[in-house]
Formats: C-alpha cells, structure tokens, sequence
C-alpha cells in the first residue's frame, strides 16, 4: 500500500491560524516535505515546527527566487523523492504558505504526483483574507467582483484589470511596488488603495497606500482596493 500526500496549507504566517486538521497531519507524519530558500529558514517550517514529532523525517526543497524563471527541474526532483517515500508506504505532508492551491508551490507537485498516488488537500488561510482582516476591509460583498491581479503581470493587463473591477486585490507585490504604484496613480485609484506587508506576523504594518513612504516593498505584501462599489444592505 502506497503512502498518501497531503498539500497543506500553514496560513499566512501566525502559528495559531494553522488548521486543526493541519496541526494533526503534521504531527503524523512520515516525511514533512516544504519549501525553503537556498539560505535560510523555510518560513512554511517555522509557522508548523511547533507541530512536528522529534525525530520525523524532513524534505527541504530549496527553491531559488529567481524573477522570471520556473524551476522545473527542483519541482521534479523533488516529486521523485517524494514518490520514492510514498511507494515504501511513508504518508507525506508538504507544507504550503497560505492555502496550497492559492498560488501555492504545492499545486506543482500535485501536477506531477497526484495521477499516482492518493492525494489530500488541506486548505488553509490565504494571505488574501488575513490582508483583508489586517486592513479591517471586506473583500468583496453580496454582488461586487472582487479581481485578484499578481503584480508581475504586464502594466497594460494591469490597467485593464483595474479599470473593469469593483475591488481588486494586488498579490506578488515585492519588487514591482514601484511601477504598481505608478499604474494606480494613473487609473485615480491611490485613495482607494491600502497596503498590507507581513500580515499577521509581529511587524505587520497596514497603511494607505499614499502614505507608505517607500518605493519598494518586501515579498510578503500586498495592496487592496475598494472603490465603493459594494452594495450595502438591503441591496439586490
């Protein structure tokens, strides 16, 4: 019998937003797989350690932060040895920041590995509503669309994605916070915005975005914006 894998979200970074059941599998696990830099603390690890057994079996998959680069090949490598644990019977948790198929790295190993094997995945809290709870703003509500843009896209699908929401949320913010910056100057939507950096964790900072004096931002960030479209109550 084959080991299962679990994709499981950590949450956005304060230990307690962890799930129950995340809690759980951690502390059963046979491998703890998770993404980590190529210096450093994995930041997936330090939200869930309090969690893993001594001794437990651990898989650091060292991503390289490259911009416009896709590491296929550490992905590959990586889903190989996991393989490798689950045939022997080993059940295998992979940590994944935020919620595993919000954005989350681990939807590449569930790519390469769920066609073979027995695949769970544990949904956690999203760095989009921990945002959106810092910043004391709703997301979106009853009809509005909320727009959820990554801010590596091009300035043009910005400009447009801007244009036709009634909210939108900016993530992968980090090194464009400059030009996105710029690009919501131009659609008159600075007073709408709020910025969010490392929501949760002790220095969470939440500002205006007019009032952030830097013109660049850390990884873990991201910008809000409302413009009054949402119906209030009562409203069809």
């Amino acid at each position: 019998m084959s080991g299962t894998l679990y994709g499981v979200g950590v949450g956005p970074g304060d230990p307690e937003l962890m799930t129950l059941k995340a809690a759980r599998l951690i502390g059963s696990a046979g491998l703890i797989a998770y993404p980590a830099p190529e210096s450093g603390e994995s930041f997936a690890r330090t939200i869930a350690a309090a969690h893993f057994m001594q001794g437990v079996d651990e898989l650091a998959i060292e991503v390289p932060m490259l911009p416009d680069s896709f590491p296929h090949e550490i992905y590959q490598g990586a889903a190989a040895n996991i393989a490798r644990h689950l045939k022997a019977g080993k059940d295998v948790v992979v940590l994944c920041e935020g919620d595993p198929f919000f954005y989350g790295s681990f939807m590449y190993l569930y790519d390469l590995l769920a066609a073979d094997f027995s695949c769970v995945v544990v949904p956690g809290v999203s760095s989009l509503t921990a945002c959106a709870a810092a910043a004391g703003r709703p997301l979106a509500g009853r009809n509005s669309v909320l727009t959820v843009i990554p801010g590596p896209l091009d300035d043009a699908a910005i400009a447009a994605q801007l244009r036709a929401c009634d909210a939108a949320s900016i993530i992968k913010v980090g090194r464009h916070f400059g030009r996105l910056r710029k690009l919501i100057e131009a659609e008159g939507l600075t007073q709408a915005a709020i910025y969010v950096e490392r929501a949760t964790l002790e220095q969470q900072r939440v500002l205006p975005l007019a009032d952030v004096p830097e013109n660049r931002a850390p990884y873990f960030s991201m910008i809000l914006i409302d413009k009054g479209s949402r119906p209030g109550p009562g409203a069809d």
